[in-house]
């Protein structure tokens, strides 16, 4: 199957390029940021590139599709961090929700055959590829782009085969939310306090001729 090969092939690349990763912080924010929002609908524009006089099951198609397509630029951009596992729970996911990403490959395929013919129908689809993937592609806010994409590889890891779909419903806001740069709230400046007892007023009494305190007033001078 094409599926099978052009994206397996994918994932053994992305898998060997892992090696190259650097050691990561435990963590990339001190205060995660909350972009968590509504589910969406498979046909809101948001989910990426129009599909003129798509079924409902090509719209499906095509959120599922434009959520493995964030992913695995995700993959690709965010090996600096050991932590996040970009790498392995993506390639993982391709295995566990294989049937149901094969599917969406193949509907979304016959959608664009259906609408412009067999010939150029293969280009087009092509090519709504390529615009996909670059429109996951983030530098400004790969922080947050990272961190939100590798935490819906982990639940898409834990859902069970033929349930990808609900999550990319669920969570499609979410990840195109993280292509907003994000940062740590900056801290209040809450300088310790110090408390300083109240301070004597020394007069001339205290001083002898050669300017040294006496011990009357704390001193070492009588």
């Amino acid at each position: 199957m094409a599926f099978s090969m052009k994206f397996g092939s994918m994932a053994a690349a992305v898998a060997a390029a892992a090696f190259a990763a650097l050691p990561a912080d435990a963590q990339l924010y001190i205060s995660q940021p909350d972009l968590r929002a509504s589910a969406i609908e498979p046909s809101d524009p948001l989910v990426g590139l129009p599909l003129p006089g798509a079924t409902a099951a090509e719209h499906r198609a095509n959120l599922l599709w434009n959520l493995r397509a964030g992913l695995n630029v995700a993959a690709l951009q965010c090996q600096f961090s050991d932590y996040l596992r970009a790498v392995p729970n993506y390639n993982g996911l391709l295995a566990h929700h294989n049937v149901e990403l094969a599917s969406a490959y193949t509907t979304l395929n016959n959608y664009f055959k259906r609408v412009q013919g067999a010939a150029k129908g293969q280009k087009a689809f092509d090519d709504y590829s390529t615009v996909t993937y670059n429109n996951w592609s983030t530098l400004q806010a790969q922080m947050i782009f990272c961190q939100t994409a590798t935490n819906i590889a982990k639940s898409a890891l834990a859902a069970p085969k033929g349930q990808l779909y609900p999550l990319a419903q669920s969570r499609m806001r979410e990840l195109r939310n993280a292509l907003v740069p994000a940062y740590d709230p900056r801290p209040a400046y809450r300088p310790w306090l110090i408390r300083f007892r109240d301070a004597r007023v020394l007069g001339p009494e205290c001083y002898n001729k050669k300017d040294v305190l006496r011990r009357i007033c704390g001193g070492t001078a009588k």
